[in-house]
């Protein structure tokens, strides 16, 4: 029987292919792309039972085609936010295992999980629309930018409903910050609407989730880093965060109640959240696992491939990662920091990576880009070049050994010559 994935996470793929593999299944990854999934690609196995299909995945009728020629088709796996949607809601036509596409929807539009956490209490603060007169008056220089929308008093966020990759986030800490803000929004072509929510001042984690029936159990809290502002794109994580027993119990009650507020009853989910002084606030839901290399974070310090979990959800059945979650940890810690290109241009190739074997962790490459690859922004996560992988007794210590490894790693851009 086949398993169909429209589209995928940069990571994890091979992995995927081995869980479906594990349950008698092959998997078909349909794309749009398939340089996207480069490295995965590169290190399956000769004979994988994987199937690649070239479509264009932003169309539906063209989808839905090669889902229906398909062969005993079983379920079908979308691990992206862009595709999230139309994955529900084929899966549904289809008569396939699959989420609510009513909730789907709601968490793809992070305005209505703000204002829907509100209204039950799970949210200290709501959203706010921002109108375009606010748009047009910060192009103007117009200053008491609050008088024209309440919820803009710095410091405030301004996000995009829609938005994905840190795309979209702008964090104002002053007037003068806002309106720069409203300026690079209104320039930006916006997946969604732009709205306002309150800024939560704390450390920035994840709680990486599995759900099933309703019942949700916490496999970990990641630590995420963030460059500062204007750019605010993420930069390091670790896995897992020994939080304190209390807190790592108040974490795990409240991330499964934020999902039953919102309908989120099965798979993994990736909360980020913001530890405030007054306890934990939600910052984003995303119905899916964690990108970058949380998974493979969650595979090496689980000591499991989690993506049979998702393997199971998608066929239907209770993931059997939900009963055998262990004890004390079996395996390492880990930690990956993104590496940025210094400016856009065209990838020419690396230097440095020769030296990670000096390194102790050890660490290891994941390229994001490859030669000849465009970085058309280092604003964003779209800069990122690759990522630096290390393990460590604990995520702290993997964190330092990451870091100080990435710090020798450097994309190497064409000179362009000429006007």
């Amino acid at each position: 029987m086949t398993i169909a994935s429209l589209e995928s996470l940069s990571f994890g793929l091979a992995r995927t292919v081995e869980a479906a593999t594990a349950a008698g299944h092959r998997l078909c990854l349909l794309t749009g792309d398939r340089g996207y999934y480069h490295h995965e690609l590169t290190a399956l196995p000769d004979g994988a039972a994987l199937d690649v299909v070239d479509v264009d995945t932003t169309d539906l009728d063209a989808v839905r085609k090669v889902l229906t020629a398909l062969p005993d088709l079983a379920g079908l796996i979308n691990t992206t936010d862009t595709w999230s949607v139309p994955a529900a809601d084929l899966a549904a036509e289809l008569g396939l295992p699959g989420p609510d596409p009513a909730s789907v929807r709601l968490l793809r539009n992070k305005a209505r999980v703000r204002e829907a956490l509100h209204r039950v209490g799970l949210s200290r603060g709501s959203s706010t629309a921002v109108p375009d007169a606010v748009i047009a008056a910060a192009r103007a220089g117009r200053t008491g930018l609050a008088a024209l929308c309440p919820a803009l008093v710095p410091p405030v966020v301004l996000k995009d409903s829609a938005g994905t990759s840190s795309r979209g986030v702008w964090i104002a800490h002053d007037e003068q910050e806002l309106r720069a803000a409203l300026v690079a929004a209104g320039a930006m072509e916006l997946r969604g609407e732009l709205f306002a929510e309150p800024y939560l001042a704390g450390p920035l984690y994840s709680a990486e989730t599995l759900s099933w029936d309703g019942e949700t159990r916490l496999l970990g809290v990641t630590s995420r880093h963030t460059s500062r502002t204007p750019a605010v794109r993420e930069e390091a994580a670790a896995f897992p965060v020994a939080l304190p027993t209390a807190e790592l119990a108040a974490v795990e009650q409240r991330m499964a109640a934020v999902l039953a507020a919102v309908g989120h009853r099965e798979g993994f989910a990736h909360i980020e959240f913001v530890q405030t002084a007054q306890g934990p606030e939600l910052v984003e839901i995303n119905r899916r696992i964690g990108g970058a290399l949380i998974g493979e974070a969650l595979c090496l310090a689980l000591g499991t491939n989690v993506y049979e979990a998702l393997v199971d959800a998608v066929l239907g059945r209770r993931p059997k990662l939900m009963d055998t979650l262990p004890g004390p940890r079996p395996g390492p810690a880990v930690a990956f920091v993104l590496v940025y290109a210094d400016r856009p241009g065209v990838v020419e190739g690396f230097s440095g990576l020769d030296g990670l074997r000096t390194f102790p962790g050890p660490p290891r490459w994941y390229p994001v880009r490859v030669p000849g690859d465009e970085v058309p922004s280092v604003a964003d996560q779209r800069g990122c070049t690759g990522m630096v992988l290390a393990e460590a007794p604990t995520a702290e210590l993997a964190q330092h050994r990451a870091w100080s490894a990435a710090t020798t790693v450097r994309a190497v851009l064409k000179t362009v010559l000429g006007p």
